[in-house]
């Protein structure tokens, strides 16, 4: 079940499109805009697949980012995370140890 979606924040929210994309896109694009993006930021993903659901809030958990919630609109999907400090650190450190 899907937490409900926040309040809206104070602060910008950064927008993704991510309709119309099936698994594994939007979660592929959500990584590749956090990289993009200042710790405390908050991004707002919009997808069309109910796949995300389960897979954006498996993907915070993963990389340490904080999910805020999703609200669904027809087939529309809106679900929002917070860019947390230091999240990616230990997967660009393992990938560069790598030979």
């Amino acid at each position: 079940m899907a937490r409900p979606a926040p309040a809206p924040m104070s602060g910008p929210v950064e927008p993704l499109d991510a309709r119309r994309l099936l698994c594994p896109l939007p979660v592929l694009r959500t990584q590749a805009r956090v990289a993009g993006l200042a710790p405390g930021a908050v991004l707002e993903v919009w997808c069309t697949d109910p796949a995300v659901l389960q897979d954006i809030p498996a993907w915070c958990r993963i990389h340490g980012h904080e999910y805020l919630g999703a609200a669904r609109d027809g087939r529309e999907i809106r679900l929002q995370l917070r860019v947390l400090t230091g999240a990616n650190a230990p997967h660009k450190a393992a990938s560069a140890a790598q030979p």
